[in-house]
């Protein structure tokens, strides 16, 4: 990207003044060499979304930031109903609530390596991944709307962990204001075999050692300790938030028209937050969401399983949950007033600070987790939400590394083989369905995410806390 539209603020951070029919400016937060990597197209899309009715402050993106669906994925922007703010469904994304959550074992790595290759082998059969897998569970059409309500809250009261998972699950579990109503039976009929699935993609299941502490006082707040064991989830709501996305857009599309509303980019489609229209997408991504919640939790549940096979005193405690790809309600200091507004984040993750009231107590005083996904075969990181980004931000940070290559490209360039054995020759155990998926997610497709945390952490939006080195990855 040609830096020289941009005037550069920090170190870290770089504007982009209002033009043309931008509302407010268009702000990415990135070293200079991660600026230069990004594609014009962010450059682009982060300025046409300042140009969407009601948006306030400023249109971000995040240092992982690349193309995506309307919005950059990284991009994160804020609306005011009162000055007709719109809901967009490419500024939500279509895996919605796609998150990660992370699980401390309670093992050192001396008590995994003997059983480390057994362990990938009864995960890889425990946990259903790729295109189109099926989990155990098949939902009623009574069951199905009870999830989309009631999301982790729902899985929790039929045995898919406790109540404990909930306090740490971002909206304890539940999002509120779902209606499964809302929710086509088309995207239901997607979901009914679905739900305990990793699905494809950037998804997976990643049995993790705690390599080097950053901050020592927030991990061991967290409960985090070097050579620690812990697990990652990263997936999100499956076929039916897919759905969702899709048949909304096709929606809204029409409905900007009738609305007056000129955009441009059609893939920004739109609705007016408070039209009949805005509420229906609100309900059906609010129940997206709990779908997602969900889904992890169950997944919670059957990684549980297997590790007690293995070691009988692990304990599998949650950290923390937390989405991506979601429009919350949310209230934020605009101007030194409060206000209400709708926060998207797509491929972006709610970073609070410390002292948030909607985190649980435990955590407080230290900040949200906020849990950084690397690529295959690379490190993952647990950051902590800072009050600074709650001003800088809406209290965002980045979610992952960011591609830096198309699937297309990466499956030129590698063979699914070649990367899984490159990565076992460095002790690391991938396991998937599709060989075509693991050349997909090639580690070279991505950026390097260790310069992605430290933009993110030298910008203000989230202190790094713990370094996260891959053991064994079960893939889609």
């Amino acid at each position: 990207m040609d830096s020289s539209h941009f005037i550069r603020q920090s170190e870290m951070t770089w504007e982009m003044p209002p033009q043309g029919g931008m509302r407010v400016p268009a702000i990415i937060f990135a070293s200079e060499q991660l600026m230069q990597a990004m594609d014009e197209k962010v450059r682009e899309q982060i300025c046409n979304v300042a140009m969407l009715p009601g948006i306030v402050k400023a249109a971000y993106a995040m240092p992982d930031a690349h193309w995506g669906y309307g919005f950059p994925i990284g991009g994160v922007a804020a609306f005011d109903p009162d000055q007709g703010g719109v809901v967009s469904a490419g500024g939500v994304g279509f895996d919605i609530s796609c998150g990660v959550r992370l699980l401390k074992t309670g093992l050192k790595d001396e008590d995994l390596e003997p059983h480390k290759l057994e362990l990938a082998s009864a995960l890889s059969h425990a946990i259903p991944a790729g295109v189109g897998s099926h989990g155990a569970l098949r939902l009623s059409a009574e069951e199905m709307d009870r999830m989309l309500l009631d999301g982790a809250r729902w899985a929790v009261a039929r045995g898919y962990g406790t109540l404990d998972d909930l306090n740490v699950t971002e909206e304890s579990g539940r999002m509120e204001g779902a209606d499964p109503d809302l929710v086509s039976d088309a995207a239901k009929h997607r979901q009914r075999d679905e739900m305990g699935t990793l699905g494809s993609g950037n998804h997976y299941l990643e049995v993790q050692r705690v390599g080097t502490l950053v901050d020592e006082a927030i991990a061991e707040g967290y409960g985090l300790h070097v050579g620690d064991i812990v697990v990652s989830v990263h997936c999100g709501s499956r076929g039916l938030g897919h759905q969702i996305g899709t048949e909304f857009l096709r929606d809204m599309a029409w409905v900007a028209m009738q609305h007056g509303m000129t955009l441009p980019d059609r893939e920004l489609a739109c609705a007016p937050i408070r039209s009949e229209l805005g509420q229906r997408y609100l309900g059906a991504m609010r129940a997206a969401i709990n779908c997602a919640l969900a889904n992890r939790q169950i997944l919670t549940h059957l990684t549980r399983e297997v590790f007690a096979r293995f070691f009988p005193q692990a304990s599998l405690e949650l950290l923390y949950d937390v989405s991506h790809n979601t429009c919350k309600v949310e209230e934020h200091e605009i101007d030194g007033r409060k206000r209400k507004l709708f926060v998207h984040r797509k491929g972006a993750t709610r970073a609070f600070g410390p002292d948030h009231p909607s985190l649980p107590a435990q955590l407080q005083p230290y900040g949200q987790p906020v849990l950084i996904g690397g690529s295959m075969g690379t490190a993952s990181y647990v950051l902590a939400g800072t009050r600074r980004s709650m001003q800088l931000s809406f209290g965002s940070a980045c979610h992952g590394a960011g591609r830096s290559m198309s699937r297309h490209e990466a499956l030129r360039r590698y063979g699914g083989r070649q990367v899984a054995d490159s990565l076992a020759h460095r002790g690391i155990l991938i396991r998937s369905p599709s060989m075509r998926g693991v050349a997909e997610e090639a580690p070279e497709a991505y950026k390097d995410v260790s310069e992605v945390v430290d933009a993110a952490d030298q910008a203000g939006l989230a202190r790094i806390v713990a370094r996260l080195e891959p053991r064994v990855c079960i893939k889609g």
